[in-house]
Parts: structure tokens; sequence; C-alpha cells
């Protein structure tokens, strides 16, 4: 008869970290990933209006696109500092405030105050790039890969979201409400965080009360791994390569093919941030698809295969029959939320624990997004050279086809095992 009394207590806890907490945290994650992109395309819809108002050429334009990008490569370190010193879940409420304050400068002032704030911007994105797959690997350990493709499908409807809705918000407002209006979203994603931190401390003290009622000593310490660096595994220097090819290619199409749209096909600049952003939407079914083709195959880097000649169709397509744009964007989107997804549940197969999870994708997105921030500026000057659209669509297929290759020889050819670097 004595048995049921220290039972009640301990379900209550239970149900609270496998129910509401992650549930919380969860809504939380998603919200934060629709801040993490749509930042960086909300300028893409109205370049024209920036371009007259703040009286700068294409090459500033595209330095607002890219500074950002640059930032996720050189301050990843600063933020894997950040993150060890604060914890994962305060630098997440670090990297929002960041992210609007950045966001209310960019849409004050002249064209430094705009490069100021996208500065701001790209540091603070740098901080919850990092830190979101830290997150989920820490509290969603047994649903990793479907946390993981929901976290990237938020990061490309955040996108969409802002590249459909700027331009209509810029013809009532003006472009610099528009932008400042996506603060809101910002502010709406850490009132949700926040509530998800009380929550769990609330969960936590539950559980502590729970176990000292049910007389739990706590287990010594967990022996210390030594960690191999993670700069010394070749596997993250392919991976690394992969991600910046993938990211490469993603800017400099997302930076550029409204601009592509309105020259080819003649439509207008709503219409044409409207159309580009089914490239946005349909990465949802690739962050999802990517998953469950990882575990009915079990290969990743065969995955990876599937995902860049999916990729490739939109440089091939745009070149043989633009007129077909809309299946040509659609199914490259489909890659490109499928792209990021496979590299990131490479990351987390691979690593031992939280620590090396933090370096890694600390290491993979730092040197990724170096390469990637090249990109609006690269395919914006190649198209000047030029003249025309054909040359910058051969230079993302070959960003593909690099990807392709380096992810190919370091995704792993099998799930099992994969955490040993």
């Amino acid at each position: 008869m004595t048995t049921p009394a220290p039972t009640a207590p301990d379900r209550t806890p239970r149900r609270l970290s496998a129910v509401a907490v992650p549930g919380l945290l969860l809504a939380g994650v998603l919200l934060v990933a629709l801040n993490l992109r749509g930042p960086l395309v909300a300028t893409a819809p109205v370049v024209g209006d920036l371009r007259v108002d703040l009286d700068v050429d294409a090459g500033t334009i595209g330095l607002l696109t890219a500074i950002p990008v640059l930032c996720f490569g050189l301050a990843a370190p600063l933020a894997s500092a950040v993150i060890a010193r604060t914890g994962p879940h305060r630098a997440v409420l670090v990297a929002l405030a960041g992210i609007l304050a950045g966001t209310v400068l960019r849409s004050v002032g002249d064209a430094r105050t705009a490069i100021a704030g996208t500065v701001v911007i790209g540091l603070a994105i740098t901080v919850g790039n990092v830190v979101l797959p830290v997150v989920i690997g820490q509290d969603f350990p047994t649903a990793r890969n479907v946390v993981t493709a929901a976290y990237t499908a938020a990061l490309n409807v955040g996108s969409a979201l802002t590249t459909t809705a700027t331009a209509p918000l810029a013809d009532l407002v003006g472009w610099r409400w528009a932008l400042a209006s996506w603060g809101l979203l910002v502010l709406a994603a850490a009132g949700v965080w926040t509530a998800a931190l009380r929550r769990q401390r609330v969960r936590t003290a539950a559980v502590s009360a729970a176990q000292a009622a049910a007389g739990d000593v706590p287990g010594p310490p967990t022996p210390t791994v030594p960690h191999r660096p993670v700069t010394r595994q070749p596997a993250v220097w392919g991976l690394t390569l992969a991600f910046g090819m993938q990211a490469f290619s993603y800017y400099g199409v997302t930076a550029w093919l409204p601009s592509l749209l309105a020259d080819e096909q003649g439509l207008t600049r709503a219409a044409a941030g409207a159309s580009s952003s089914l490239f946005q939407v349909f990465a949802v079914v690739g962050a999802f698809a990517v998953p469950a083709l990882v575990a009915w195959w079990k290969r990743p880097a065969a995955v990876l295969l599937a995902v860049t000649a999916a990729w490739a169709t939109l440089p091939i397509g745009l070149i043989v029959a633009p007129g077909l744009w809309a299946v040509w964007s659609s199914l490259a989107g489909v890659a490109q939320g499928g792209g990021i997804t496979v590299v990131f549940i490479a990351i987390v197969a691979r690593s031992r624990d939280l620590v090396e999870n933090r370096r890694t994708s600390a290491t993979v997105q730092g040197g990724g997004y170096v390469i990637a921030a090249t990109g609006p500026l690269v395919i914006g000057a190649v198209h000047d050279l030029s003249g025309g659209w054909t040359v910058p669509m051969l230079v993302i297929l070959g960003a593909v086809a690099v990807m392709a290759v380096a992810g190919g020889l370091s995704a792993g050819g099998r799930t099992e095992g994969a955490g040993r670097g």
C-alpha cells in the first residue's frame, strides 16, 4: 500500500517535462527561427527604394545582404563564447535583443546608419545560428531530426513571409516602416521564449522536489571525455565547404532572384518578390523530407547528393527554359531547405556531446558563412560584367557541383555510429 504514494508526485514533473516544456520551447524555437533569415531578405523587394532614398549603388545594396552573412562566418567563435558564458537559453534572448536593435537602426538615418544596423543584425543572428542547434540537441534529444526539420523550415517560412509582405507594406507606409515593422515578430519571439524559460524553471524545481521526496541521490558526475579538435577532422572541413556552397547559392539566389524575374519575365516589383517566395516556401518540403530520407536510406551522403541534383534544376532551368521559373524555383526551394537540414543532421550525428556539437556547429557555420557572404556580391558583379543572367546561373551551378563533391565525401555513409568523428 506504500508504493503509490511516491509515484504520484513523480508523474507531474514528467508530464511537464515531456509535454508542456518541450512544447513551449518548440514554439519558441520556431518563432526565433522566423527571425534568423527574414531580416536578411527583407531588403530585396525594396532594393529600388533603398537605392534612390539612400543614394547608393548596387554594390552598397549588396553589402546589406553580404555583411550579415560575413558576420555569420567571422563572428561564429565570438558567438560560441557568448553561448558558453550565458548558457544556451539566455543566449537566445541576447540574439533577439540584437536583432531588434539592428532592425530599428537599419530603418532610420542614412546609408551609414543602415550599414551599422545591418552589422548589429548580423552579429545577433550569428548567436542565434549557433545556439539553436545546441538547444535542439540539449532539449529535444529524442526528436532531434524532426525538430531540426521544423527549425530549418521555419527559417525559410520567415524568409518567405518577409519577401512576400515587405513590398506591399512599403507601398503603404514606405520602406523604412516596412523594414522596422518586422521588429514586432522579434518581440513576439522574445515573449514566448521568456515564458518558456519561466516554465522550465518551474519544471526543474518540480523535478528536484520529486527526486528529493523519493530519496534519489544524484550519481557521480559524468567523466569528462577528451575532445579531438574539430579543426583536425577532415569531415568537418568537408561539411564546412558543403555548407558554404549551399549558403553561397542560397544567398546569391535570394538576393537577385526578384531582379532576375523582373528583368527576364517582366514582373512588377511586388509580383517578383511574391513569386520568388516559392523558393522559400518549398524549402519547408525539403526540410521535412530530408529526415525521412535519412531514416529510410540511412545514408546522409546519398541524401545530400539527391539534394544537389534538385538544386541544379534552378540554374539549368532558368537558362534553358526560363518561362518555367516557377517549377525551377519550387524544386530548388525543396533542395535548399533539404540541404541545410542534412548538414545540420550530420553535425548533430557526428557530435558526441553538447560541447562538440557547439564547436562543430560554430566551425561549419563560421567557415561556411564566410564563403556564403560572397554570394550576393559575386552574383551581382558577374551580372554587371556579363550584362545578363546566364553566367551568374552558371556560377550557381558550379557552387552546387562543389557542394555535391564535398558533402558526398563528408556527410556520412550511414547514420549508425555517425557520432564517431
